[in-house]
């Protein structure tokens, strides 16, 4: 019989088979449908102000993690309804199927010569320009955005459900969302979507560097070096602009033996992003290694996570008992000292 205790930790675990069984749904995504919500309200909520996109962010992601709460209480006395509610969430926010997929699809465009098909599929994996975007410079990118979304996609949304269950894996997912929507640094949202880009980057503090030791650990699996990826992560991670990316992509970088980074343009802005690794320019198979890869880290924090979640629960449990056997000692110390106050 399915106990309370493991019952996030299965649905977890029953999410990711699911997303490998099944993918993305063509339509009807929720994840997209928060999207399209959440544009209809930043439209009305817009402003140049960072206050005013802080309260943004916070109805957006206030609003996911209430109905995550909501399921939670919902689902407190039957474990079998917990489990299932998790397994829909997280399969609801996993991507690591469709990131796969568009990594893939990538792959077979630029082996048979299609640059432009390849051009015209980049902006489903990334947002840079891809107009001058060569074979190489395609597969570069696709590289890296494969290791970036590895974290944000799989792993994040895994280990935030692993500690803070439905709550967590909604909250997450709603903010990482918003982050893609409306945290860039253009002159529309460099303030308005500050809120939203903070709050990501903490959110994804500890999953980023759990992906690149994930990816450090894994990299035998696509004919790399564990102590490479961990040299690469440790020496170049602090050139990317971005504290969470950077960790990831060096570690992938240094697991492929690829050199990524460089200079990429976005919506009109140019940023270096440094460069990582020392190896050799990414190639059409060395994309298909970091799908590879990415699959074998998302396995890893899978595993991981479904473990984390029983422990905490466990942990959540006894403290709960503790807390309650201090209060009923309490009361009987209270009622002692009355009867021999009386006395």
């Amino acid at each position: 019989m399915l106990s309370t205790s493991r019952a996030t930790a299965a649905g977890l675990l029953a999410g990711y088979l699911a997303d490998l069984a099944v993918g993305d749904p063509r339509r009807g995504h929720p994840v997209a449908l928060f999207g399209r919500a959440a544009d209809a309200l930043g439209r009305r909520m817009w402003a140049d102000s960072r206050v005013r996109g802080a309260a943004y962010a916070g109805v957006c992601v206030g609003s996911a993690v209430g109905i995550g709460a909501l399921a939670h209480v919902a689902t407190s006395r039957s474990p079998l309804a917990r489990a299932a509610v998790t397994a829909g969430a997280t399969w609801a926010v996993l991507g690591g199927t469709g990131l796969a997929g568009e990594g893939a699809a990538m792959a077979r465009l630029l082996e048979s010569g299609d640059v432009n098909g390849a051009r015209a599929r980049l902006p489903h994996l990334c947002g840079r320009d891809p107009s001058g975007l060569d074979e190489k410079d395609l597969a570069r990118a696709a590289t890296e955005s494969i290791a970036e979304n590895t974290s944000d996609a799989v792993v994040a949304p895994l280990l935030w459900g692993a500690v803070a269950g439905v709550p967590g894996l909604l909250g997450y997912r709603a903010l990482n969302t918003l982050d893609a929507m409306v945290g860039h640094r253009t002159p529309r949202y460099a303030l308005f979507g500050w809120a939203s880009a903070r709050g990501d980057d903490v959110a994804n503090l500890a999953p980023a560097r759990f992906s690149a030791l994930a990816a450090a650990g894994c990299a035998p699996v696509v004919g790399g070096r564990g102590a490479d990826a961990v040299r690469v992560w440790r020496r170049d991670a602090a050139r990317h602009p971005s504290p969470n990316a950077g960790p990831v992509e060096a570690a992938f970088a240094g697991a492929l033996d690829v050199r990524l980074g460089g200079v990429n343009r976005y919506e009109g802005t140019t940023e270096d992003r440094g460069t990582l690794g020392d190896g050799r320019t990414p190639g059409v198979a060395d994309l298909r290694r970091a799908v590879r890869l990415s699959r074998a880290v998302g396995a890893v924090a899978a595993v991981v996570a479904t473990g984390v979640a029983v422990c905490a629960e466990r942990r959540f449990r006894c403290t709960g008992r503790s807390e309650s056997v201090i209060r009923r000692t309490q009361r009987s110390e209270s009622v002692f000292r009355r009867i021999g106050g009386r006395g």
